[in-house]
């Protein structure tokens, strides 16, 4: 088990969680990052009082650093305070728990020191999977993942030989929108977008898992995590979110790993592994759970998972543009300046405009990302069309 952590995004949902995990745990907590919630963060320093802080918003670190002024905290910010926080060297774990592909650039940092990194930053290996996992093989830097999907699958795959595996089945609740057409989305709101039937996620990953995209995100990540190709992975829309995914074992042998839907769960188990712990979370009891069913996902209407497991196919940087496509397309949905199903329509385009470039470096893959959003703002700045 880990003995102290730094906790890169701790205002987001997983970050908050992740300090609950923490201090159940007993596990001390040596860094904070954060964005511009400076009040949470704020009183989160005061409570686990890290040695050092990075506040990413230059202004928000200035008024951070006043706040704690009182405190033997040393305080960075943007981009070089995030790398601080990621290789501090009293942190035996990383738990990457940004948003968005800024977190690329920190994780590499805390695979260069050898640091175990909790991964819950998709985009990481959505938009450079193979430079990551080939860099922790490297250093010996251990990933473990956070996600649901991926804890689910890293836990039925414990004590199995690589060659034992067959396929992957990545389970998804389908998101609010199950069997919905297209065209009854065209006037989605952001609120109802927010409202996952099962999870309590952030803003931007509820989104995503309205369009299906996060699970199209979780088939490329888990492609790398575990090594697989794209066709072993077949994605199965699971409503009760109860399974959070399967392995089908070369012998035909299916084993699943079944929680309630808390992300309390994973975050623990990243932390404590290879122990397990005793955890305060509800169980499962089967006697009221009732049936459990599973159904094809509709790509017709979702055409987001669709659009990912083909980037996860074309390889290159198509992964890295979609995704950095879509991150900056939902941006503008929430806040009300872009329609819901243009999200798919932004991020297609922003792939057959620049997804057919090779991957094979960080500055590649960085110069990918900005491409894209860069072609999202284009196509959607009233002055330009």
């Amino acid at each position: 088990m880990v003995r102290s952590i730094s906790v890169l995004g701790c205002t987001g949902s997983i970050g908050r969680q992740t300090l609950h995990a923490a201090e159940h745990l007993g596990v001390k907590v040596a860094a904070l990052t954060a964005n511009r919630q400076i009040d949470l963060l704020e009183e989160q320093t005061r409570k686990f009082r890290p040695s050092f802080v990075a506040v990413y918003d230059e202004e928000a670190a200035k008024a951070f650093r006043t706040a704690v002024a009182d405190l033997p905290v040393r305080v960075g910010f943007g981009m070089e305070g995030l790398l601080e926080a990621a290789a501090l060297p009293e942190a035996g774990c990383v738990v990457t728990a940004v948003s968005g592909s800024v977190g690329l650039k920190p994780t590499m940092a805390a695979i260069d020191e050898k640091k175990r990194i909790a991964l819950a930053n998709k985009e990481t290996l959505v938009c450079a999977g193979e430079l990551v996992m080939k860099r922790a093989a490297e250093k010996g830097a251990e990933i473990v993942p956070v996600d649901s999907e991926h804890s689910a699958i890293f836990q039925c795959l414990m004590g199995r030989q690589s060659g034992e595996l067959r396929k992957i089945l990545l389970t998804g609740s389908g998101g609010p929108f199950r069997g919905k057409k297209r065209a009854e989305l065209e006037n989605v709101t952001p609120q109802q977008a927010v409202h996952h039937p099962n999870w309590s996620m952030g803003a931007k990953i509820s989104v995503d898992s309205s369009t299906l995209m996060n699970k199209g995100l979780e088939f490329i990540e888990a492609m790398h995590l575990f090594a697989v190709k794209p066709e072993q992975i077949q994605v199965v829309i699971h409503p009760q979110s109860v399974i959070h995914s399967m392995v089908e074992l070369v012998d035909g042998t299916v084993i699943a790993q079944l929680g309630v839907p808390d992300m309390g769960l994973p975050i623990q188990l990243a932390l404590s592994y290879p122990e397990r712990k005793p955890s305060p979370f509800q169980t499962l009891d089967f006697r009221t759970l009732g049936s459990l069913s599973f159904e094809e996902p509709d790509l017709e209407n979702f055409p987001c998972l669709a659009l990912a497991m083909d980037c996860a196919r074309q390889g290159g940087t198509a992964a890295c543009v979609m995704s950095a496509a879509n991150e900056e397309a939902v941006h503008l949905f929430l806040k009300g300046r872009l329609g819901y199903n243009r999200i798919y329509d932004l991020a297609a385009g922003a792939v057959e405009a620049l997804g057919g470039l090779p991957g094979g470096s960080l500055e590649a893959i960085l110069e990918a990302d900005r491409a894209a959003r860069d072609y999202v703002k284009a196509k959607t700045d009233p002055a330009g069309g």
